[in-house]
């Protein structure tokens, strides 16, 4: 550990040089300089109170040499080292191995799975759960498209957020979330098992993914809201489709054309870059389909039991009982709690 944090504060003395050279202002190579400075920050702060703690308990150490100071000079050696300990346990987290992709915004991506209409107003739940959450967290959300139902459900829709930490907190949400109530449209009062699927992929920059504009097949048309009624008189709506793969990308959300070729494209560079990632790396992660399942209720992940009041996480084992709160955006303890576990994995598979 030592040794790696010696390297550390090392790269964090380069990184400042760099910032003080008035040419790196010019070189594009600024936003990452000041990102990686900002991720280094916690892990010297944590070795500094480390290094503070362990002077501490030298101190006390050799105090206990003076009968006068020996009752005192104990408490503060257990405290030292008590400090030391929890230090030492804090660098050992931050020293994990960071996903490249932490610091990138997200391409959220939700569909309704099983159980028809029900599924598709579960669906727009959840859109709007993810909503308040990136509200609560300061983020950016922009619409990219939205199929939606004459009850007001979603079929489909894909949103863009934007805000320090994004993927980094929502990317454990990605599978099949069930829900277990009855259906407003349920006169028998029977309880309903339905299903949709949440896809949460790291935004790609056009320097991660280049394509060709040749592979490209670009549709306009208009417009429409749900129930196929036409909601303007202009072709702006935009369908990007990428000829190798077969991705189609459709954005409607913006009254001109070009907004909506832009967030169609940010889209497709996100999930080529997301299928290029999970060649590179199969074990870290599957392909995009086993990511959000076939939203099959036996691939749930969470599920929300509106008769009970509520969610539980079946990865971790945690059942928060104010459904309510989750569904108005208050994910924080979910989240950190799935955070906390991949932690405690990687601690215990030696930081892979």
């Amino acid at each position: 550990m030592l040794e790696k944090l010696k390297e550390l504060a090392l790269r964090r003395d380069d990184l400042e040089a760099q910032l003080a050279d008035p040419a790196v202002y010019n070189s594009g190579r600024l936003a990452a300089i000041q990102r990686e400075l900002k991720e280094l920050a916690p892990v010297v702060e944590a070795a500094q109170a480390l290094e503070d703690a362990e002077r501490r308990r030298e101190e006390a150490e050799s105090l206990l040499r003076d009968p006068e100071m020996r009752e005192l000079a104990q408490e503060e050696l257990s405290a030292a080292r008590a400090d030391a300990e929890r230090r030492r346990e804090e660098l050992k987290l931050l020293l994990l191995p960071r996903d490249p992709n932490d610091h990138r915004n997200v391409v959220l991506e939700i569909r309704s799975g099983v159980g028809g209409e029900e599924a598709a107003l579960f669906a727009g739940e959840l859109l709007r759960m993810y909503t308040m959450y990136a509200q609560r967290r300061g983020w950016r959300t922009e619409t990219v498209s939205l199929s939606g139902t004459e009850l007001g459900g979603v079929k489909e829709c894909s949103v863009l957020i934007e805000g320090e930490g994004a993927f980094s907190r929502l990317k454990f949400e990605s599978g099949v979330h069930q829900v277990k109530r009855v259906p407003e449209t349920e006169s028998s009062g029977r309880i309903q098992t339905s299903t949709a699927t949440v896809a949460v992929l790291p935004e790609a920059e056009e320097v991660d993914v280049e394509i060709d504009p040749k592979d490209l097949q670009i549709d306009t048309y208009r417009s429409s809201g749900a129930g196929g009624q036409h909601i303007n008189k202009t072709e702006s709506a935009i369908r990007v489709t990428h000829l190798p793969t077969g991705l189609v990308v459709t954005c409607q959300d913006e009254r001109s054309q070009y907004k909506n070729k832009d967030k169609a494209m940010k889209v497709l560079r996100s999930r080529l870059y997301e299928q290029e990632r999970n060649r590179r790396d199969a074990a870290a992660a599957s392909e995009r389909r086993s990511q959000v399942g076939g939203a099959w209720r036996s691939e749930k992940i969470r599920t929300y039991r509106f008769l009970q009041s509520q969610v539980v996480e079946h990865r971790i084992g945690l059942t928060v009982y104010r459904l309510d709160a989750v569904l108005n955006g208050d994910l924080d303890e979910i989240i950190d709690g799935l955070i906390t576990a991949d932690q405690a994995e990687r601690l215990k598979g030696g930081g892979t």
